[in-house]
């Protein structure tokens, strides 16, 4: 056995230092995909605006835009970001919050990602140990991440990850690892359906729409890893956060009672929590009742 691989398998403090340097870095990333990744897909319904509105025309070639292309640059000045200028919260530390070319001020929101991304990693790593459950519950944490603050931002949540989420979830749990695949597929298929019955309900009744099909995929994903039977306790939740959120919003005045509340990130945070502590408020509440 490689000596790497026996530190990670016996020592809490080395496996818990890897955890958070691994969320650090993905959390780096993941601050991509949440500034582009809507931009992307903008550009991308732009050009089938235009190929539709104007068939006879030959569309003009954009400049490359992706994950990788171009490069990180600051908003304000252009000025390229170096390598050790992108060093995960470190940077931000030593360039005290501010470009270094322009002194311009770097959101705050850059590296408190990172940091929840490396708790996130570290609460996962800590809870399964240095297993495949790790791996496979990091990427479901990271994903939820991205599109909470991609929601959060945008009211999106993007298909380019809701749906290889959910057809993950089905992968996984065809193996076992979380809940059965008969568990799994009936936690995706009532996932699904519920926001959709609630969607339509609510438009038949007021003539609005409540949510988005966004949202319906999430639930549907979330039905997907961990089976049908935490949905009803990651709806309960989702709802209880985003009350208390959305009143903290309206107080604060930083939300207004007429604007739309992404739901998204109340589902995603929902989700976190039922993967990680699910079984155990499941079981209190069971206790509590009189029904365990």
């Amino acid at each position: 056995m490689s000596p790497i691989i026996e530190l990670l398998e016996t020592s809490t403090p080395y496996l818990a230092f890897v955890l958070a340097l691994i969320g650090l870095i993905v959390g780096s990333f993941l601050n991509v995909v949440i500034h582009r990744l809507p931009i992307m897909m903008e550009r991308q319904w732009q050009q089938q605006s235009e190929a539709i509105l104007h068939p006879e025309k030959e569309p003009e070639p954009l400049p490359a835009y992706n994950l990788v292309v171009p490069a990180s640059t600051c908003p304000s000045c252009q000025h390229k970001i170096r390598a050790w200028e992108n060093i995960p919260v470190i940077s931000y530390l030593f360039l005290r919050g501010k470009c270094s070319a322009c002194q311009t001020s770097i959101s705050l929101r850059y590296p408190a990602i990172e940091t929840i991304s490396a708790v996130m990693t570290l609460v996962i790593g800590l809870t399964y140990g240095f297993t495949l459950h790790t791996l496979v519950f990091c990427l479901f944490g990271w994903s939820l991440l991205a599109l909470t603050m991609i929601d959060y931002d945008t009211q999106l949540l993007p298909d380019d990850i809701t749906l290889p989420l959910l057809w993950a979830g089905l992968i996984v749990n065809s193996f076992g690892l979380v809940v059965t695949l008969e568990q799994a597929l009936w936690g995706a298929i009532a996932g699904y359906l519920s926001l959709w019955s609630v969607y339509w309900i609510f438009k038949l009744i007021t003539g609005k729409e409540g949510m988005g099909y966004g949202d319906f995929k999430l639930l549907a994903a979330l039905g997907a890893w961990l089976g049908w039977i935490k949905l009803p306790l990651i709806i309960l939740l989702s709802s209880l956060v985003g009350t208390i959120a959305a009143v903290l919003l309206i107080v604060t005045k930083r939300q207004e009672r007429s604007n739309p509340i992404p739901f998204g990130p109340y589902l995603a945070i929902a989700g976190f929590i039922a993967l990680i502590w699910g079984d155990k408020l499941i079981n209190a509440y069971l206790s509590f009742s009189g029904l365990g």
